[in-house]
């Protein structure tokens, strides 16, 4: 029995990592090519006015083949969510590769083609609901004004004044909704994600809460990390969601600008391509020290946490997951968090400490104080799943549909590795 080749469409892939989709996307196809002995096949996107539009390369700067389509930057509205031309190339890539299994994973920009591609040559389709792309034509719940716009469930005559169209927005949804009732399973990194699609009309016909994956801390973190609290003691937070009011940075500089102490730090993560996201801005009227740290790769990303004491997170919108703060509780990182979403189906201590979204600035001062009184600073670290434990998951929730395509055996339990894992048991959640 040979082992299954999946095909996985995702809307970028290495060389080319943007977003955390894709950082998920990439390290689980590692994970299943290495633990499971999978061959990976990838779908992703660039879009180049230097290449002919919809022309296919392949790319492969690991294991993992990349197989690239070009789309035009201009192209009309339906063909955003359902584009006949990537059909055809899914098409005949997936004739040249005849793959076991398609997992379209994160495919904003690529469309539903590339399921229609895939029941057309008699294959399993998997989807993964990222973002609310699948409910929500501006992908993330976010207004024009930048604010988010919380229906619960979406309803689209509340869309009105967000979108161009009502009329093309409603055939967007039918079809969206029509191609889900097409595939044999859809995933969701959280139960909130989950139940919202739910409540918003998109009704499966199998499903299953699929959280993400992090990457666990290396060896020597730990080490570093005390080391550096204890010859730097003064606290450090960290903040990754960049100048973003949607992601509550002018709520942060509120919060820290009526501070009277001085007596911290603040580290700012980079995570634009070109070192932009800070370049502008002034921190010298703030107090405490404030400094930028650049944008880190997943093997850099130590390098930062062992930094930082206290992670700010003071999202103003529902988020599907959260990767940031996965990433900071598995290395004993304290989160001060509002209650946005999935971000907060975790295990982590504070969590009785969310704070809502839209609350004043008067409500983050409060935690920020409280976290530089507080006599235990630095909690244990918490269990959360890293990417070999969601590989695993995945193997484990297709192994029907392989069943059913390659005839295959029961899959034989995988022995997780758990060299990183702090707590040193199963980590798995979903």
């Amino acid at each position: 029995m040979t082992a299954p080749h999946v095909l996985i469409a995702n809307i970028f892939f290495a060389p080319y990592t943007y977003g955390g989709a894709t950082i998920v996307a990439e390290e689980v196809a590692r994970a299943l090519a290495q633990r499971h002995g999978w061959q990976v096949s990838v779908l992703s996107a660039v879009s180049r006015i230097d290449l002919p539009p919809y022309a296919v390369r392949k790319i492969q700067t690991g294991e993992i083949p990349n197989f690239v389509i070009n789309l035009p930057p201009s192209r009309p509205y339906a063909q955003m969510y359902c584009n006949s031309q990537v059909a055809e190339a899914a098409g005949r890539l997936i004739q040249s590769l005849a793959p076991d299994l398609v997992h379209a994973h994160c495919i904003q920009e690529l469309g539903t083609g590339v399921i229609r591609a895939a029941r057309q040559e008699g294959l399993p389709v998997v989807v993964s609901a990222h973002d609310f792309w699948w409910i929500c034509e501006r992908q993330f719940m976010i207004r024009p004004d930048g604010r988010y716009c919380g229906q619960d469930p979406v309803d689209l005559n509340v869309c009105r004044g967000c979108v161009l169209d009502m009329s093309q927005t409603r055939t967007r949804q039918l079809q969206l909704k029509q191609s889900m009732q097409e595939v044999d399973l859809v995933t969701y990194p959280s139960e909130f994600a989950r139940d919202l699609c739910h409540r918003s009309g998109l009704l499966p016909q199998r499903e299953a809460v699929w959280q993400n994956g992090v990457r666990h801390p290396g060896p020597g973190f730990f080490r570093n990390q005390a080391r550096r609290r204890r010859t730097h003691p003064t606290p450090v937070f960290g903040y990754c969601g960049g100048p973003s009011d949607i992601k509550g940075w002018p709520l942060i500089r509120k919060a820290f600008e009526g501070l009277e102490r001085s007596d911290f730090k603040v580290l700012l993560a980079d995570g634009s391509m070109d070192g932009s996201w800070w370049k502008d801005s002034e921190f010298a009227a703030l107090p405490g020290t404030w400094k930028v740290h650049p944008r880190y790769s997943q093997d850099e990303m130590d390098g930062f946490w062992q930094n930082i004491d206290v992670l700010l997170f003071p999202s103003q919108w529902k988020e599907t997951f959260g990767l940031t703060i996965r990433e900071a509780l598995c290395r004993g990182i304290r989160v001060i968090q509002t209650n946005s979403g999935g971000t907060v189906e975790h295990t982590g201590p504070d969590r009785d400490r969310v704070f809502p979204i839209g609350a004043r600035p008067e409500a983050l001062r409060a935690e920020i104080l409280h976290a530089l009184a507080r006599l235990d600073p630095w909690p244990d670290p918490v269990a959360v799943p890293d990417f070999d434990s969601q590989a695993d998951h995945f193997a484990e929730l297709v192994q029907p549909l392989l069943h059913k395509t390659m005839g295959m055996p029961t899959v034989r339990p995988v022995q997780l590795a758990r060299s990183h894992d702090p707590s040193g048991s199963a980590a798995r959640t979903a």
